[in-house]
């Protein structure tokens, strides 16, 4: 736009002026710094409140029982006393270890499977009562555990007169019974996760000749690998972590070797100790039943967060 000026009568450009600062940017940028500021803080205080209590347990560890007791909160111990694990590990430990890993491997495994192929055909198909199934799965997360309590102590007890490899004391028992627990999470985390994935893949493998059972398992799961390692880590965490099925289910049966997992294991230590005080010793077993859940998660944090924001992403 050209304008003349009645001064000069030379023809020259309109230039728009500036518009005027409001103000509310520069309140808007104090407002963020002390948000971020703010949020920090609850951050360092959070971090704060997490790792002290993981570092006051393995410095403990590594204390005399009369440092323990002396100086509780103190972090630095005079001497590293790793003779404290050598008599944690010889103190049943070890056999601790090993009844929670047999456990673990077999429930694990069997919840992944069965749960991702409920969660793909509840995705995947559409039939008759789909929605009433998926509705079953899920109102399991709405009942405790300690409702069911009393008929699963019996229906344990009575099952071991018809099969003899279930019962009390029995590996399967609680192998099967955590399955049953983990199952209803696991089918509503898959369920999400299958519905986020394309499925003109599998349909493109079934036209290639591919069956309904090959394409799962070629296609599919390979594909769900994400939510798979996400939801393996948080059965795995609650799995190792459970006291009360383990207590109520493995009780000691007479003319059988007792079995029992890690939490089971570090409650009988600490009741055992009676007068003997080996606080040194007991720290030393929660760091030894601490460190491989806090390693499993260390080393696959980025595919728990890349599954859990898989559906978000898509």
């Amino acid at each position: 736009m050209i304008t003349v000026t009645p001064t000069s009568g030379q023809q020259q450009p309109d230039v728009a002026r500036p518009a005027r600062p409001t103000g509310r940017p520069a309140a808007a940028g104090i407002g963020g710094r002390i948000f971020n500021g703010f949020s920090h803080l609850f951050l360092v205080v959070w971090a704060i409140m997490v790792i002290y209590p993981l570092l006051w347990v393995v410095m403990s560890a590594l204390k005399t029982d009369s440092e323990v007791i002396r100086e509780p909160l103190s972090l630095f111990p005079k001497s590293l006393q790793w003779d404290n694990f050598a008599r944690a590990w010889t103190a049943g430990i070890d056999s601790f270890f090993l009844d929670t890993l047999i456990v673990l491997v077999f429930s694990v495994t069997l919840t992944m499977l069965l749960g991702s192929m409920a969660a793909y055909a509840l995705a995947r198909y559409e039939f008759r009562g789909n929605r009433l199934i998926y509705w079953m799965f899920l109102s399991g997360l709405t009942l405790p555990v300690y409702l069911a309590a009393v008929p699963l102590f019996k229906g344990v007890y009575n099952m071991n007169v018809v099969f003899p490899l279930l019962g009390p004391n029995k590996h399967l028992t609680l192998i099967l019974v955590y399955v049953a627990w983990s199952l209803s999470f696991t089918v509503f985390f898959m369920h999400s996760f299958f519905r986020t994935l394309p499925h003109s893949i599998a349909e493109a493998a079934m036209v290639d000749g591919a069956s309904h059972t090959r394409a799962f398992f070629s296609v599919m799961l390979p594909m769900a690998k994400p939510g798979l390692i996400s939801i393996g880590i948080f059965n795995v965490l609650g799995q190792w972590n459970q006291w009360y099925l383990p207590t109520l289910l493995m009780q000691p049966v007479a003319g059988e070797p007792k079995n029992q997992v890690i939490a089971q294991g570090l409650i009988e230590l600490s009741v055992n100790q009676g007068y003997k005080s080996d606080w040194s010793g007991l720290f030393a077993g929660v760091t030894m039943a601490m460190l491989p859940v806090l390693i499993v998660y260390v080393v696959f944090q980025r595919q728990v967060q890349s599954g859990l924001t898989a559906g978000v992403g898509k």
